[in-house]
């Protein structure tokens, strides 16, 4: 889940960052797993992200059959530029980490680096779960020897576009999502339906889109997964953020789109943009499976049937996703990694996708009639489940090197600037390429 912000996250509160440390002083530390079922045990599930995981109702379900185990969620709420160096801290320390920790798969590579911080899930019979996933998000969760396996992936993040049915209608475009679709078989059709937004809509308080740095990772995204596979490094892990040309056509793309003033300036995941939804500030959001809970909670009751899917412009992508790992500190992992496999089996995706919209990464839940046949009230009966399955079926993955997470918060500010009129485009393209190669030293 990015949320990339993931994918999925609010800026955290001074209160939120002040529980989590608090509560890591009351985590486990390493030690042998218990043998008695019957001795009462805690295990605790770090995640992030302003919806949560949607895993509520798969603890009770648990903790009903394992009636030794209370479960303990931290960290709803919390975005996941926080989380993710609150965690590598722990992992740092060797104590505060849950039983079960969520790794965003921007983020990854990071840990994966460090294996020997977390649990090899084979030792736990892991290994007969392969052809529960899709191949290439189990491969995400391996070492590249494949000998370890590092986490069980939760979500995919397979993209559409989501619209406001009535402000298009006010612009005199088209509503129907099959149609709206069709506007925009390429970027640069999404920018010139912008365009036409821009001088047809009647508000000026109303934008295309919400900000310029979710357009960007849209477009990066997409334009990776049709080329080369790759964003900020290529696969031997070479940083290439100059010389990969998704990423300046990504940039350009978004300066014209900022130039053409179809940005509602805002910061994804932030408080401005949270409230924006309800502000009517934007017309068009890029939408992977989870920005659908995002986009209702934020949005609200008020919005319900405004609000409609279309597909994404080019081929698609996916912008986000999850695993579940278990740290060698935990003291039951064991238990954890028997809870971590219901959380990602086909019963725990399912609900899960049910709860927050989120896309499982388990083939035979993405064809479950649960999942296909499931129509999204609040956004107009979309049948969201058909929509992103098919996606999530012909997605070709992109590849995420070490430290992706903070090269893409330098591209994010460098776009930023560029808004805020700080910076001409070339400055902020040179200062984004510089900036990123000293992040990763």
């Amino acid at each position: 889940m990015r949320l990339c912000q993931r994918r999925r996250g609010v800026a955290a509160t001074a209160t939120i960052a002040v529980t989590l440390v608090m509560a890591a002083s009351a985590c486990n530390s390493g030690s042998d797993s218990t043998e008695d079922s019957n001795t009462q045990i805690t295990l605790t599930v770090d995640i992030f992200g302003n919806q949560g995981f949607g895993y509520d109702e798969l603890y009770d379900r648990y903790t009903e059959s394992h009636p030794n185990i209370k479960i303990v969620e931290r960290g709803n709420g919390t975005v996941l530029s926080d989380y993710t160096p609150q965690l590598t801290e722990w992992l740092d320390k060797g104590s505060g980490a849950g039983d079960i920790v969520a790794i965003e798969e921007g983020t990854l590579l990071q840990f994966k680096a460090q294996p020997e911080r977390f649990v090899n899930l084979f030792d736990y019979g892991a290994g007969t779960l392969e052809d529960n996933f899709l191949s290439w998000k189990w491969s995400q969760g391996t070492t590249a020897d494949g000998k370890q396996l590092i986490g069980l992936g939760t979500d995919i993040g397979s993209l559409a576009i989501c619209y406001r049915k009535d402000l298009f209608e006010q612009a005199g475009l088209p509503t129907d999502r099959e149609s709206v679709g069709a506007l925009w078989p390429t970027w640069q059709k999404f920018l010139e339906t912008g365009k036409k937004f821009a001088t047809r809509n009647k508000s000026a308080n109303t934008r295309f889109v919400d900000s310029a740095t979710n357009f960007y990772s849209l477009v990066a995204t997409e334009l990776a997964s049709s080329s080369t596979g790759y964003l900020y490094f290529d696969t031997n892990d070479k940083l290439v953020i100059s010389t990969n040309p998704v990423i300046k056509n990504a940039f350009d793309l978004t300066v014209d789109m900022i130039n053409a003033g179809l940005s509602a300036d805002l910061q994804s995941f932030s408080d401005d943009w949270n409230a924006a939804f309800k502000q009517n500030k934007f017309a068009t959001i890029g939408c992977p499976a989870w920005m659908t809970g995002v986009i209702k909670g934020q949005a609200g009751d008020a919005q319900a049937k405004k609000w409609d899917i279309a597909q994404a412009p080019g081929t698609g992508g996916n912008w986000g996703g999850s695993f579940l790992a278990v740290p060698t500190q935990s003291k039951y992992p064991k238990e954890a990694a028997e809870l971590a496999r219901f959380l990602t089996g086909v019963e725990g995706q399912i609900e899960a996708f049910n709860q927050l919209g989120n896309l499982p990464s388990n083939p035979r839940a993405l064809q479950d009639p649960a999942i296909l046949e499931f129509t999204n009230e609040y956004f107009s009966n979309a049948p969201t489940g058909a929509i992103f399955a098919a996606g999530a079926t012909s997605l070709k993955p992109v590849y995420m090197g070490p430290k992706t997470q903070q090269i893409r918060d330098e591209m994010e500010k460098a776009l930023r600037s560029i808004e805020g009129k700080k910076r001409t485009a070339d400055q902020a393209w040179e200062d984004a390429v510089a900036n990123a190669s000293k992040a990763i030293k």
